[in-house]
């Protein structure tokens, strides 16, 4: 238990961890990144992937969104009509 203990302490600093031990200590590694430490995966001794904390998510720009669509010129053909053209051309 101790070497396992220690393990985990020694990857705290070096931020990297076999596939083998992510596999094992996977809540872990995330109470890390939930911190906003960035952790590296190997294998074979190659980092594989990087875990990084996620970003908070932005709300839609739904005014800018639509300001943008009444730029664009309105097209002339249904879009029922210009799916139907796309796959019969095999698009």
């Amino acid at each position: 238990m101790m070497v396992i203990f220690m393990t985990i302490i020694g990857r705290l600093f070096m931020g990297a961890y076999s596939v083998a031990e992510a596999k094992a200590h996977l809540s872990e590694i995330l109470k890390l990144v939930e911190a906003g430490k960035r952790i590296s995966i190997t294998k074979r001794g190659r980092p594989v992937a990087t875990i990084v904390p996620a970003q908070p998510r932005q709300s839609i720009n739904w005014a800018g969104i639509e300001a943008f669509r009444k730029t664009l010129p309105r097209s002339k053909t249904s879009a029922a009509r210009l799916v139907r053209e796309m796959r019969d051309a095999g698009f």
